[in-house]
């Protein structure tokens, strides 16, 4: 048999989109694992998009087949057990799509627009900024006071990293202002620019 991993999406027959959808399911949990979970990954983000790419591109032509554990299904991995209490979020903390054609750029506006209700003539404003590739962080102010810090985690659970989040300049542990609500959550991307980075590098 052909290494199905080098057969076009358009050129697979549903079994052995079947076969390839449950590779791309191991594999890729084993990268996100790798990545979110150890800190450690062993391939290029290039090459992980790929895959999961492949995997949408599968789904999307065979969705009969589509497994109950796909990747399309979940964000992150697992907290280890080992490392930070849990955290469970109010709501998912779910991921962005990539993009990495004009037609991913217009398939992304005709969703919108279908979500949306509006027509081919209505004008939508869209935002564009740079990727930021950090961590992802939920941060959970009572009464405008931080009370806790939460990574992402497979989307539901979190690691509890509210004391390493006090060591960052930038999280306010008090939001500015009065009457806040009761609870606001905001959440980003914990990152290190360059030219944090640099510097670090030099001492260490």
């Amino acid at each position: 048999m052909a290494d199905l991993a080098m057969v076009a999406v358009a050129e697979l027959t549903k079994s052995e989109a079947r076969i390839e959808l449950a590779r791309l399911a191991m594999e890729i949990a084993v990268h996100d694992q790798k990545y979110h979970g150890e800190d450690e990954p062993v391939i290029t983000d290039a090459a992980y998009d790929a895959l999961r790419l492949r995997n949408i591109a599968i789904e999307e032509k065979f969705p009969a087949v589509v497994r109950d554990d796909s990747p399309t299904k979940r964000v992150g991995s697992a907290v280890k057990q080992d490392k930070f209490g849990k955290i469970t979020h109010a709501r998912p903390m779910l991921s962005l799509d990539n993009a990495f054609s004009d037609e991913d750029v217009l398939e992304f506006e005709g969703r919108i627009r279908r979500f949306l209700g509006l027509s081919s003539s209505q004008a939508i404003s869209l935002t564009a900024e740079p990727k930021i590739d950090g961590l992802s962080l939920a941060l959970r102010y009572e009464s405008g006071t931080l009370v806790q810090a939460a990574t992402r985690g497979d989307g539901s659970v979190g690691e509890n990293v509210t004391a390493n989040a006090r060591t960052i300049a930038n999280i306010p542990q008090q939001l500015a202002g009065e009457n806040w609500p009761d609870v606001v959550e905001v959440r980003g991307e914990v990152y290190m620019s360059k030219d944090d980075l640099f510097p670090l590098n030099q001492v260490c």
